[in-house]
């Protein structure tokens, strides 16, 4: 079994939400074939943009379930959701996932250690919750900043590598140091890093790094799928829609992920931009025509890419 990932351009995946609260599977349907025809790569499906520490766990598995039907294989789609503290809870909410029929499942970073205990500490943990996953099920790596970020250290995860079962990262260091080590770290291994971070995402790319996994792809997936295939071969475009893009992306700072509700909302996909984790009712008239801003650039520059891949 091929258990690599595609390189490219991997979504978090938001969660709409109906008028009560519930989770809207017409939108959610909608949003898949949004990201699909945006030519994205992957779906990372129930992780904190999708507000998974507010979905119960049921929520989560059918999240997970609904998304891998949707897809119809057209693109490989992988998941997280283990949000619970006592490794009993976890191994629960990890079987649960695993039953969804996943192409791959992440592990968080933070939900194997508390905030002070070690890498040997991590290594331990892990080994005995890797006992409780089925060995055919590809794993991977998310350093999620909640409820604290636990950014793997480059041995760390090499021995993580070495183990054959880990295939992806989505690395949230923000730090081209980090990276580079990291990168170093695993090669020669069947993991694939994925960066969440505009900003550093071209000089990582040069690097060696996989693609991109992270918010800005709920906004204007396309421009992170040219740059991911192109950047190589049109060094000058990708160095301005780099530039533009680590712009665009402070709007990361605004009122996520209510904002990217809201373009959804103009491109036809939600019905409205309730979210569990923010205050939706906080998004202002001047949030509004900024997102509607983005949304236009957005447009304007997908317009002027040269052909690419």
């Amino acid at each position: 079994m091929n258990k690599q990932l595609p390189n490219g351009v991997f979504p978090t995946m938001i969660t709409p939400f109906t008028a009560s609260n519930e989770v809207d599977y017409t939108a959610l349907e909608k949003l898949v074939e949004w990201y699909i025809q945006h030519k994205v790569d992957g779906l990372f499906a129930v992780c904190q943009s999708s507000e998974m520490f507010k979905l119960s766990l049921d929520e989560r598995v059918e999240l997970a379930r609904f998304i891998m039907e949707k897809a119809k294989g057209r693109v490989p789609v992988i998941a997280s959701g283990h949000i619970a503290d006592t490794f009993e809870e976890q191994v629960k909410e990890l079987k649960a996932m695993c039953g969804t029929g996943i192409d791959a499942l992440v592990l968080i970073t933070n939900r194997l250690v508390q905030q002070h205990e070690s890498d040997d500490m991590f290594k331990g943990n892990l080994e005995r919750l890797l006992k409780h996953i089925p060995e055919h099920i590809p794993l991977g790596f998310y350093e999620c900043p909640s409820p604290y970020k636990r950014v793997m250290s480059p041995s760390l995860l090499r021995w993580c590598a070495e183990t054959g079962r880990f295939f992806f990262l989505k690395d949230t260091s923000c730090d081209m140091e980090n990276i580079t080590e990291k990168l170093e770290a695993v090669q020669g291994t069947g993991l694939k890093i994925y960066n969440a971070n505009t900003a550093t995402l071209l000089d990582s790319l040069k690097l060696g790094i996989a693609g991109y996994s992270g918010v800005m792809a709920n906004f204007h997936p396309e421009l992170y799928v040219w740059l991911t295939r192109n950047y190589s071969d049109r060094p000058v475009e990708a160095k301005q829609l780099s530039d533009q893009l680590s712009m665009a992306s402070l709007i990361e700072k605004q009122l996520y992920p209510v904002n990217a509700k809201y373009y959804q909302m103009l491109e036809g996909n939600f019905t409205n931009n309730i979210s569990r984790t923010q205050d939706y009712t906080a998004f202002t008239p001047t949030h509004r025509l900024e997102v509607e801003q983005l949304q236009r650039l957005s447009k304007r520059l997908a317009a002027q890419l040269p052909d690419g891949k």
